[in-house]
């Protein structure tokens, strides 16, 4: 048996292929199935077309060449349908005792015995915090959902990537008051090709206030603390929206016996042809490979990762 940690699209390929070769295996989701996506924004639309996100060789077949969140949540449940998948949900993987051949995984819910494990937890778990004061206030969100509750609001969003300008224009256009402020020169070239023209006229036109070059401070009840180029400045807020990032669970995978890089990126340190780690056995797949480097690994060119550990498993097994 072979136990999967994480629900998402890496974890469902990883199962499928592994379903191909006549070997067992049973995936732990502590969230509910892809988690990651779920959690995205409501109205959000993938930057790559339906094709690339396919797993297991099941169609993908969205209304527009880009599918939304919507329709690859309903993809991603049938492909696992499809295979009839073991699948737990809503159940945390807590410790891996053992070793190769004999390792027992302990939950919350109980423990398993597994011969292999593979770690395919992703990024977007646990936001990147700024660590500044005011961060705990409950107007502070790490997290978008939709742009209705913020109408009529004094709006902060903090970023220059795609989250924070898909932010700014949806709360711009629901009449929320939005100011954006980016710690560089200018909006991410990596934005969206079809979007970044937009939020540039917004701040060219100041429909949207935009400070570059600029730090956030502080954060108060009803404001904002910036220091920008001309000085610091105190403007008035009622929300703040941080999409400032996520990383990876470090602290679970180092847990697991799995050594990190001791570089800014925080790598797990893997064998690159079989994702095997350093801890025998145990593997890592999907974007989790990447660290804090979380935007150079996405689900269509991680996809591969289930066919090398599926792979290699099934040459060590039959070995």
């Amino acid at each position: 048996m072979v136990i999967i940690v994480g629900a998402g699209p890496i974890g469902l390929a990883t199962a499928i292929e592994l379903k191909r070769r006549d070997i067992s295996a049973k995936i732990i989701e502590r969230g509910c199935l892809v988690n990651s996506i779920y959690n995205y924004p409501k109205d959000m639309t993938f930057f790559s077309t339906s094709e690339r996100l396919e797993i297991g060789g099941v169609p993908f077949i969205s209304h527009n060449p880009k599918p939304t969140r919507r329709e690859a949540l309903e993809y991603y449940r049938r492909a696992a349908e499809s295979y009839d998948l073991d699948i737990h949900l809503y159940e945390e993987v807590k410790a891996v005792d053992g070793e190769d051949q004999e390792f027992i995984v302990q939950t919350d819910q109980g423990e398993y015995d597994a011969s292999k494990v593979v770690v395919a937890t992703g990024f977007y778990d646990i936001a990147k915090m700024m660590n500044i004061p005011g961060e705990e206030l409950d107007k502070v969100k790490h997290y978008y959902d939709e742009a209705h509750a913020y109408a009529w609001q004094d709006v902060l969003v903090i970023g220059a990537g795609n989250s924070a300008v898909d932010v700014a224009l949806e709360t711009y256009r629901a009449n929320a008051n939005v100011t954006l402020a980016v710690r560089d020169s200018q909006i991410k070239e990596t934005v969206k090709y079809w979007v970044k023209p937009d939020i540039e006229n917004r701040l060219k036109n100041n429909e949207i206030t935009g400070y570059f070059n600029t730090e956030v401070k502080e954060i108060r009840p009803k404001e904002i603390v910036l220091e920008t180029p001309e000085g610091t400045k105190t403007i008035s807020n009622d929300f703040v929206l941080a999409m400032t990032g996520y990383q990876p669970n470090f602290e679970m995978m180092k847990t697991f016996g799995i050594e990190l890089t001791n570089n800014e990126k925080r790598m797990p340190v893997y064998n690159e042809q079989t994702l095997e780690t350093n801890r025998k056995g145990i593997y890592v797949a999907g974007v989790v490979c990447g660290g804090m480097d979380t935007s150079s690994l996405f689900i269509e060119n991680t996809r591969v990762h289930a066919e090398h550990i599926a792979g290699d498993i099934e040459d060590k097994t039959s070995g």
